[in-house]
C-alpha cells in the first residue's frame, strides 16, 4: 500500500463534482478526447433522475495522492441483468487514472470489494454504467475522435487493465463506411435491386420517424428493441422508463431522415437509428453549453460531417430476411450530401457475422476496436 495514495468514498456532493470534474483536467492535453457535457454526465449519475438505478446501485470512489486526485472508478450492481442472465456478475464504470498502477489496483480493489459484497463472482467492465451507455475500453483506433456516446482513453489503460488481471471478455468493433460507396454504380444498383425485391416480397412499408408522435415512436421503437436484441450478447431489457430517458437524451440530435421503421400490415418489425455526430459539435465547449457554449454549438453543429449507426435491428422471426440491406441502402441514399463524408456503425459484437458481412460487402471497415474486461472473484 503506497501511503501517499487514499482512496475516499465519494458521498457529499462536493466529492461527486471533483469525480465529474477529474477527466476534464487529465484530458486537458489530449486532443482526441471529446469533453462530455457536464449535464448529461450528472444526469448519467443522478440515481433520483437515471431510471437505469431502479434497478441498480452504484458506489463512487476517487483516488487522491499527495493531495492532488489522480483517479476514479465506480462499482455497479445491476441486478436487471443478474435476473436476465441468471448470473453474478458486478461492473465497473467511469474509470479514469493517471498512468500509475498503484493507483489504478487500489481503485480495481474498491470495485472489486464492492461487488464481492454484493455476492457477485465476476467483475465486468467497462460500463458507464450500462451495455446501454458508454461501454468498453478503446484498445485499436486512437488517431481519431470518438463519435456520440463511444468513449475515448488513452493507450496506457490497457496495460492498467491487464496488470490488474482483467482479461478480454468480448470485443465491440466501430466499422467506418465511407460516402464514397455511393460513387460505386454497380453496388448501388445492385443494392437498390435487393431492397426493392425484399420490401416486394415481404410486404414491407418503410416510413421515417414521426417525432410530433414521439412518445409512441419511442415505445414503437422499446418492442422491436427488446425482441431483436435478447440473445445478443450483454443484451438486458430495458424499462419503458430507461427508454425514455436514453430517447430524450438523443432527440436534440435527431434527425428524422436517417430514422426509419421498417413495418408489416401497420406493426413495426425493424428499426434503424443513425444520428448526426454531435460530438463535432461539442468538442471545444469544455463540456459547457451555457452561457455561451451554445452559441458555438450550433455554429459547430452545422460543420457536422458524420453519423452515426446506433440500431439496426428487426424482430427475431424476421432475422436472415435481409431487410437491414433496406436500410443500409436508405442511410447511404439519405446521407448523401455534400457535407457527409460517411458513418461510423457502432458498436457490433466481434461475433455478429451476420452483420459484420452486410457491412463490410458496402465497403465499411472496422477501424476501431473496444473491450470488454472480466475477473473472476
Amino acid at each position: 500500500m503506497n501511503n501517499n495514495i487514499e482512496i475516499l468514498q465519494v458521498e457529499s456532493e462536493s466529492d461527486k463534482n471533483k469525480f465529474i470534474e477529474f477527466p476534464y483536467k487529465l484530458y486537458s492535453n489530449v486532443e482526441n478526447w471529446v469533453e462530455p457535457l457536464r449535464f448529461d454526465v450528472k444526469n448519467n449519475l443522478n440515481v433520483k433522475k437515471n431510471p437505469f438505478y431502479q434497478h441498480a446501485k452504484i458506489k463512487l470512489w476517487l483516488a487522491r495522492k499527495d493531495g492532488e486526485i489522480v483517479g476514479r472508478i465506480a462499482g455497479i450492481i445491476n441486478s436487471a441483468h443478474n435476473k436476465f442472465y441468471s448470473d453474478k456478475v458486478g461492473f465497473f464504470g467511469f474509470f479514469e487514472c493517471i498512468d500509475d498502477t498503484n493507483v489504478s489496483k487500489q481503485l480495481f480493489d474498491k470495485a472489486m470489494e464492492f461487488v464481492k459484497d454484493n455476492g457477485m463472482d465476476t467483475l465486468r467492465g467497462p460500463v458507464n454504467p450500462s451495455t446501454n451507455d458508454e461501454c468498453g475500453l478503446l484498445v485499436e483506433g486512437f488517431d481519431s475522435p470518438p463519435v456520440m456516446l463511444m468513449p475515448y482513453n488513452p493507450k496506457y489503460y490497457i496495460d492498467l487493465y491487464e496488470d490488474y488481471g482483467l482479461v478480454k471478455e468480448k470485443d465491440l468493433l466501430a466499422l467506418w463506411i465511407s460516402k464514397d460507396v455511393i460513387k460505386d454504380e454497380k453496388l448501388m444498383s445492385k443494392l437498390n435491386r435487393i431492397s426493392d425485391m425484399i420490401i416486394k416480397k415481404e410486404n414491407l412499408t418503410i416510413r421515417n420517424v414521426n417525432l410530433k408522435d414521439f412518445k409512441n415512436e419511442v415505445q414503437r421503437v422499446r418492442e422491436v428493441y427488446n425482441n431483436a436484441w435478447q440473445d445478443n450478447w450483454g443484451f438486458v431489457p430495458m424499462t419503458e422508463e430507461e427508454f425514455n430517458f436514453i430517447a430524450a437524451n438523443l432527440k436534440l440530435a435527431a434527425d428524422p431522415a436517417f430514422i426509419e421503421f421498417a413495418e408489416i400490415d401497420g406493426k413495426p418489425i425493424g428499426f434503424s437509428l443513425a444520428i448526426p455526430d454531435i460530438n463535432q459539435a461539442i468538442k471545444g465547449l469544455n463540456g459547457k453549453l451555457f452561457p455561451f457554449g451554445i452559441f458555438k454549438f450550433l455554429k459547430n453543429k452545422k460543420k457536422i460531417d458524420q453519423l452515426r449507426v446506433i440500431i439496426m435491428g428487426v424482430k427475431k422471426e424476421y432475422h436472415k430476411k435481409g431487410i437491414d440491406a433496406v436500410f443500409y441502402r436508405d442511410i447511404i441514399k439519405a446521407g448523401n450530401t455534400g457535407k457527409l463524408r460517411g458513418a461510423e456503425i457502432s458498436w457490433v459484437l466481434e461475433d455478429n457475422f451476420a452483420m459484420k458481412q452486410t457491412a463490410e460487402k458496402l465497403g465499411a471497415k472496422v477501424y476501431k476496436t473496444y473491450r470488454i474486461y472480466d475477473k473472476k472473484l
